[in-house]
């Protein structure tokens, strides 16, 4: 069974095996929103297909499964101040939840890069697969947004701090620091990925990843512990990148350097979001906290600024408003988090 191609997906039945494929390599698989609407029938089609044994989703192209969403749309939205960007979101977050209650074996290959809306349709995946290639992070601060698509569900449940670290700094990480992260499961050779998804579709997941499954690489955030759990333990972005600099850690500095450039707003509110997920009894209502925070993030100027500078003019050079940390109020934070009433995304409630 195959789709129409003009959706970003296309779908196949191949034996037991529900293979979907992310095809938009020239824009590295970014999700728009009829990607995410074709995603979500075919998942909610499958669930009830007793032919269909497990799902597999993929990346086309050498690159990587999927670059986030497509941000340039969320660009002109937002300067537009339109309402494509919240229905973008709307339908992608409950495409997150419906992959993390998957009824069946849901297998996610992240080879190559796998950002914001790619962490989101594989990282809540029952069965994770990383290869040598991975490059997976959640960079929203670093265009004047909070990370999503239940990225704050899965860092702040991260060993440690190390979720803090990676949401504040936007940092890469590789196949070793993904698994100790708990955002990914296995490790299988990019070399293997054909030959496991042609097994996929004749035998049991469990048994058929088993077969290809190599010993995880080291990473390199375990190593980094001490100081990144002292540092980021921190109450305030403030205090955390004195600590940094204080710490005597070389990559500390860095650490600290590379928060220095990120949007102050989405700093603090990145880590109130994480602190408050942390508290938050499931992904669905970590959601609903998100799709606030992305909603108000629509009228913040940090996010046209941040997508401008980043992906548009490509300067590199963000002016955000305001500039300084200590320029960005706990009152500026709490209209973040703040309940849209009638327009709440409600996930909490149920998955319809």
């Amino acid at each position: 069974m195959s789709t129409l191609s003009d959706t970003g997906v296309e779908t196949l039945v191949i034996g037991r095996l529900g293979l979907i494929t992310l095809n938009r390599p020239k824009a590295l698989n970014a999700l728009n929103h009829d990607m995410v609407r074709r995603l979500d029938a075919v998942l909610r089609m499958w669930a009830d297909d007793d032919a269909v044994a497990a799902v597999l989703v993929r990346g086309a192209g050498e690159r990587g499964l999927c670059a986030g969403g497509d941000i340039r749309a969320i660009h002109e939205d937002a300067k537009a101040k339109g309402g494509a960007s919240a229905a973008f979101w709307r339908d992608e977050y409950r495409l997150n939840a419906r992959v993390a209650r998957y009824g069946k074996p849901y297998v996610a290959l992240m080879d190559g890069i796998v950002m914001g809306g790619g962490v989101g349709v594989s990282a809540h995946g029952g069965v994770r697969v990383v290869t040598e290639r991975t490059m997976l992070a959640m960079p929203e601060t670093t265009i004047g947004f909070v990370p999503d698509v239940g990225g704050t569900y899965l860092l702040s449940r991260a060993p440690g701090e190390l979720g803090t670290h990676l949401a504040l700094t936007a940092t890469s990480i590789g196949a070793g620091d993904a698994v100790a992260c708990g955002l990914a499961d296995h490790f299988v050779p990019s070399a293997d990925l054909e030959e496991l998804t042609a097994e996929l579709s004749r035998r049991e997941v469990t048994e058929a990843v088993a077969s290809f499954a190599h010993a995880v690489p080291p990473g390199e955030l375990a190593g980094q512990r001490e100081w990144i759990d002292a540092c980021y333990s921190a109450p305030t972005v403030e205090e955390i990148v004195q600590r940094l600099l204080d710490s005597g850690e070389s990559a500390a500095k860095e650490a600290a350097e590379r928060i220095g450039g990120k949007s102050p707003t989405a700093l603090k509110v990145t880590l109130r979001a994480l602190r408050r997920a942390r508290e938050l009894g499931s992904l669905e209502e970590v959601l609903d906290q998100e799709y606030r925070v992305s909603c108000a993030a629509l009228a913040c100027p940090d996010l046209v600024e941040g997508i401008r500078a980043q992906v548009i003019d490509k300067d590199r050079s963000p002016r955000w408003s305001p500039a300084r940390l200590e320029e960005v109020t706990e009152d500026d934070v709490d209209r973040f988090l703040a309940p849209l009433g009638e327009h709440e995304l409600g996930l909490s409630g149920g998955l319809r």
